[in-house]
């Protein structure tokens, strides 16, 4: 199929109905077009932002289900925090503002006319929640307190991307406190555990656990933990962070609290977050040259039943259709779709492919004489025909291979993309190469930049079950005692 270009007025490209790059030629271009072949989002007026469709959106309402209810497991409640916050109150911890300046954007007009005091649109809400904290907070009775929110935050994106980089986007951060430092990094680390479980178990994500460099930590923090994945063309997508911020922010907003001696004592406390850029990793973990491939545990729509045949026997056939529908759906309490409209099948099933659907079922005058119906799957292409009476059952099984094929999938990718250097040519070439690197470093932040200069690889991780291992540096050469991720990122 042929691509048919227009150009908007700001000079971008628009595409209309068109073959999907292969990511072998353009890796880029591949991710925009599984995009917009999916119909999950576009480009919004306002440069820098997207607006998120409703295939799109319901990825992020099936996200927020399943981990709001995990969240509220572990005893944490929702609220939410206003939007626009006080300049003043974001310059009071100077390591943050420091870290977020860039990306600021700030409301000095309203109602007509120069505010007193410029606000800050949240690039994130630590300063204005923190400020609330120290009046919620008196005793050691009243901690820990959990708080999350769902909501937007905007940072000024220079590069943007869709659900990669965007200059506003949606997320959840949770904060809280905690009497001491030892129960504020096992929450740190419980949440960064919640995470890796729901993108292995839910996003079929095989992920890596650890701390980040000094240089790579949040702003503020004392320690940071994330979760990182390998994407197809081997970088690594940062999927969530979790903080363990120690009192840096308590003794700047006075988040305090009476212990059991009754002493003043500061709190500790965390932060931890995910946002939709969690769909642009599971694109790009699991997508095809064809279009989007969706996990089952995480599709909107589990399955779609596509008519098939000739005028003739259209009336007869989307009756059955219909019918095999609801009762699929009762039987299973899946998703089902069914697909009547008077469009040739082809154009119908490669529709669902470019959505990622994971089970495709074909339903026409033949297969209603048989009483069975053709089964495709999204991830392998394997065609099967089933009973109808074996349906329900089959259905599921399979929807359980496919989520566990795709791990397998990313999995090995991501074992076999995993490679050691001893030393800084070996290092180089395997980083062209794109791969998660295994390699010594002398744990200096000078030694990480000039790695970062000659390479764009970071320290992604610290992993937490990385043996300690003598070596050298493959940079300095200086004196190492374990080996740490090093990779290109998103």
């Amino acid at each position: 199929m042929d691509e048919e270009i227009k150009v908007n007025k700001e000079g971008s490209k628009d595409y209309s109905e068109k073959a999907i790059t292969p990511r072998a030629t353009d890796y880029s271009a591949w991710y925009l077009d599984v995009i917009d072949a999916a119909g999950l989002a576009e480009h919004a007026p306002v440069k820098g932002c997207m607006i998120i469709k409703p295939y799109g959106y319901a990825i992020w309402e099936a996200i927020q289900k399943i981990l709001d209810k995990k969240f509220k497991e572990s005893g944490v409640e929702n609220a939410y925090f206003p939007l626009l916050i006080p300049e003043r109150l974001l310059k009071r911890e100077e390591d943050h503002v420091e870290g977020f300046a860039p990306e600021v954007a700030v409301v000095t007009h309203a109602g007509g006319k120069e505010l007193e005091e410029p606000l800050v649109i949240r690039p994130t809400s630590e300063t204005i929640m923190y400020e609330v904290f120290s009046k919620w907070i008196h005793s050691y009775r009243d901690l820990p307190l959990l708080i999350n929110q769902w909501a937007n935050v905007v940072r000024w994106e220079m590069r943007p991307r869709l659900f990669l980089r965007t200059t506003e986007f949606l997320w959840q951060e949770g904060h809280t406190v905690h009497a001491t430092d030892a129960d504020a990094d096992a929450r740190a680390r419980q949440m960064l555990e919640v995470y890796k479980w729901f993108a292995e178990e839910y996003l079929a994500m095989p992920v890596l656990v650890g701390q980040k460099s000094e240089s790579e930590k949040f702003a503020g923090a004392a320690k940071t933990y994330s979760v990182e994945a390998m994407m197809q063309d081997g970088k690594a997508l940062q999927f969530a962070t979790s903080h363990n911020l120690g009192q840096n922010f308590s003794k700047v907003f006075d988040v305090k609290f009476l212990n059991e001696k009754g002493e003043n004592e500061f709190g500790w406390q965390t932060s931890w977050g995910c946002s939709t850029r969690m769909i642009g990793g599971l694109i790009m973990t699991h997508s095809d040259d064809k279009g989007l491939i969706l996990p089952p545990r995480i599709a909107s729509i589990s399955a779609v039943i596509v008519s098939i045949g000739s005028e003739a026997d259209r009336a007869r056939v989307t009756e059955e259709a219909q019918t095999l529908g609801m009762k699929l759906t009762a039987e299973t309490g899946l998703n089902i779709k069914v697909d009547v409209r008077d469009k040739r099948p082809g154009d119908k099933f490669y529709e669902w492919e470019k959505k990622g659907v994971p089970v495709r079922l074909e339903l026409g005058p033949k297969d209603i004489a048989s009483d069975s119906v053709v089964m495709v799957r999204r991830d392998t292409g394997e065609k099967t025909t089933v009973a109808q009476d074996e349906l329900a059952e089959t259905l599921k099984s399979t929807l359980e291979a496919i989520q566990k094929n795709l791990f397998d999938i990313a999995l090995a990718r991501k074992n076999e993309r995993t490679k050691k250097a001893d030393n800084w040519e070996d290092f180089k070439k395997l980083i062209d190469e794109g791969n998660f690197v295994l390699a010594h470093w002398d744990g200096t932040p000078e030694t990480e930049a000039e790695i970062k200069a000659d390479t764009n690889a970071t320290v992604r991780s610290i992993p937490f079950d990385m043996e300690k291992e003598e070596g050298v540096c493959v940079k300095s050469g200086k004196p190492s005692k374990m080996r740490v991720i090093f990779a290109r990122s998103y």
